[in-house]
């Protein structure tokens, strides 16, 4: 059976069922072809670990940060793994965190924005480089998806193709000749996982129950945005 991996950046044990149920959704894939991986507790990624897997996936992280690896030590073997991936060409698919920690793989510089940063459904805008991008191609310009984060890239590091942005950052990268991409925002994530999830990490990110629901009420549905796992799987991994 070709399996995939999914590492998980997650310390609850209902977030990350939750995370591991949403790639799964989304990915059209039997949930019998995922492992999870968990960087709190499962031994320092290998390079070796790749052989098993036809594919990688990285979440995105609740407290975590990569700007702080000597708070978690994680983050470097994240980053020697991921620049491994990109060095023998394995299909990956980072999204959040995962987008951070390739970012600083691939040494670019990633920042921290303490206020004012994304949390909801946000329109993404798409660069002429999409529209000839195996994945991106019949994506809709300004399509919505999920974003909900502290840190950032502005400008990417060499060797790689903007495919989306906000205002407020990058959102979408390719590395070039390689299968290998990352997303700031959540293309695994739907509205209603939003909600729930947000509503599990109110205080932390919502600065009173009307924030909360401000946020809550403006949110939209995002299936553009998820059906970016599906074409990876289909086109970049299974193509």
């Amino acid at each position: 059976m070709s399996k995939y991996l999914l590492i998980q950046i997650r310390e609850s044990a209902k977030i990350k069922q939750e995370e591991f149920d949403s790639f799964v959704k989304y990915s059209k894939e039997k949930k019998e072809y995922f492992d999870s991986y968990d960087v709190f507790k499962d031994p320092p990624l290998a390079p070796e670990l790749i052989s098993q897997y036809k594919a990688i996936f990285v979440g995105g992280a609740s407290d975590a940060s990569v700007l702080k690896p000597e708070a978690y030590s994680f983050v470097p073997s994240l980053i020697d793994f991921l620049n491994y991936c990109v060095e023998k060409s394995i299909p990956t698919f980072a999204s959040c965190f995962g987008f951070q920690a390739a970012i600083l793989a691939l040494n670019g510089e990633v920042i921290h924005q303490a206020n004012d940063f994304e949390m909801g459904t946000y329109p993404i805008s798409l660069t002429p480089e999409a529209k000839e991008d195996n994945i991106f191609k019949d994506t809709p310009n300004g399509f919505f998806g999920i974003s909900v984060h502290k840190e950032k890239a502005l400008i990417l590091p060499k060797n790689c193709i903007k495919l989306a942005y906000t205002e407020n950052c990058v959102h979408a990268f390719k590395v070039i000749n390689k299968p290998f991409y990352a997303f700031q925002f959540h293309p695994e994530l739907d509205r209603q996982t939003l909600i729930d999830r947000l509503a599990y990490y109110q205080a932390q990110y919502t600065e009173n129950p009307g924030h909360y629901q401000e946020i809550i009420d403006s949110t939209v549905e995002t299936p553009e945005s998820n059906d970016l796992v599906r074409k990876f799987v289909q086109r970049i991994v299974n193509s």
